[in-house]
């Protein structure tokens, strides 16, 4: 029988050495929290110093001086987030140098993507790497998201793996041993494939920020503004990926399409739309117990209240604009998917969506799919457990009257009770 993990320390952990560890290093450092170093050290990393258009630098700021400014912040996750930006800001430098060599491709068009649109949580991660291991399609694994444009100076080692490759190896690595439950929850191997709001972060917008920091003001300001200018970026990074590496059609996925389903199709007008729903229950319960025991490697203290309440609040703003807007999506291009039913029958959902999007299975791609599903299953792991009674203080039929309306119009039935 696999494992059942819960996660009695929520609200107090009971550090591990390595990550008490992890914590007094990032206490003992001194580290600059502006813009201009952050930019200074994205210049230095990479010889160049062409961001091109500069008003990203106002995102930047308000990213660091939210996060730099709560005295609650470890200095582990200061450390955390302005590495993230330096390499955010290099892959700037480094895509508007390739685009400058090489113009043409601004030419290549991104037609007929498949594109899953569902909440965190609601199998979304499984069955696009799934679909994406028919390699006739193009999808990006993370450590290619991480670093779409390989350094000028690098070259693979003697044994032929790519720098990019092995430095987000290391993370992962790092990942497992520091925060394990995360890891089981939401694998990040380099060879997971990822979403493509990572290529939003070069241009200092998206709702990722969310995920690694508590930044309600960044939150209010991402939700006031038109997101079109960032979806326009990651769409050009697309083109650069399909560049350096090409093939016919994509395959992506983000829980944020929920929300910008507009942007989502003003970009990718003939793009298919797979939609997953799931009890937001599930959903709340999952993610909150997600984001509460990482934030031990980033916070002084923690309440769980607080990530129960926020990620209540911030899955309701994701699902009335799903509500609001999915009548923006033409008629015969959106495919739901439940939860249960991908669960009871991964691979009839998986012939569905196919089918639906008019991408035809070869032997080959078959084959592929086969192996992806005995790589990726869980039969006989640990798995952790998630109780939001008893590790948040609510009742799921408190939380679940807030969407009422959302899984009316998708049929979503409840799960827990």
């Amino acid at each position: 029988m696999p494992t059942k993990i819960r996660i009695s320390d929520l609200g107090d952990p009971q550090l591990s050495d390595i990550q008490q560890m992890a914590r007094d290093y990032g206490d003992s450092l001194s580290l600059d929290m502006s813009s201009a170093g952050v930019l200074g050290d994205a210049i230095a990393r990479t010889g160049l110093d062409d961001f091109g258009p500069m008003d990203f630098v106002d995102r930047l700021d308000m990213w660091l001086e939210e996060v730099a400014s709560d005295p609650d912040r470890l200095g582990i996750g200061q450390l955390s987030l302005r590495n993230s930006c330096v390499r955010y800001a290099a892959n700037r430098l480094l895509t508007r140098d390739l685009l400058r060599r090489h113009p043409e491709i601004h030419d290549i068009k991104i037609t007929r993507p498949i594109i899953i649109v569902g909440l965190p949580r609601t199998g979304t991660t499984h069955l696009l790497n799934v679909l994406s291991a028919d390699t006739r399609l193009r999808s990006m694994p993370l450590w290619e998201s991480y670093e779409p444009i390989a350094m000028p100076h690098e070259a693979p080692g003697d044994d032929g793996v790519d720098p990019r490759y092995a430095r987000c190896a290391r993370e992962w690595e790092q990942m497992q041993m520091v925060t394990p439950h995360v890891a089981l929850m939401h694998p990040m191997d380099p060879d997971h494939v990822h979403e493509e709001i990572e290529l939003m972060l070069p241009d200092f917008s998206s709702y990722n920020l969310e995920w690694v920091a508590r930044c309600p003001r960044w939150r209010d300001y991402y939700l006031s503004h038109d997101q079109q200018p960032h979806y326009d970026y990651m769409h050009t990074m697309l083109k650069v990926l399909t560049f350096l590496r090409p093939r016919s059609r994509w395959i992506l996925k983000s829980p944020q399409h929920f929300e910008q389903i507009g942007p989502l199709l003003r970009t990718f007008p003939d793009a298919t739309i797979v939609m997953t729903h799931r009890d937001p229950v599930s959903v709340i319960q999952s993610a909150a117990t997600m984001m509460t025991y990482a934030a031990r490697m980033a916070y002084r203290t923690i309440d769980p209240g607080w990530y129960i309440d926020y990620w209540t609040d911030r899955i309701e703003k994701l699902l009335t604009a799903a509500v609001r807007d999915v009548h923006l999506i033409p008629e015969g291009r959106r495919v739901d998917v439940r939860f249960q039913d991908f669960m009871a029958d991964d691979r009839a959902t998986i012939q569905r969506v196919f089918e639906f999007a008019g991408h035809s299975l070869d032997e080959q791609a078959t084959r592929q799919i086969e192996q992806r599903l005995e790589n990726r299953s869980r039969e006989g792991q640990a798995t952790v457990e998630y109780d939001v009674r008893a590790d948040f203080g609510r009742q799921p039929a408190e939380i679940r009257e807030r969407f009422v309306a959302y899984m009316e119009k998708f049929g979503v039935d409840a799960e827990v009770r």
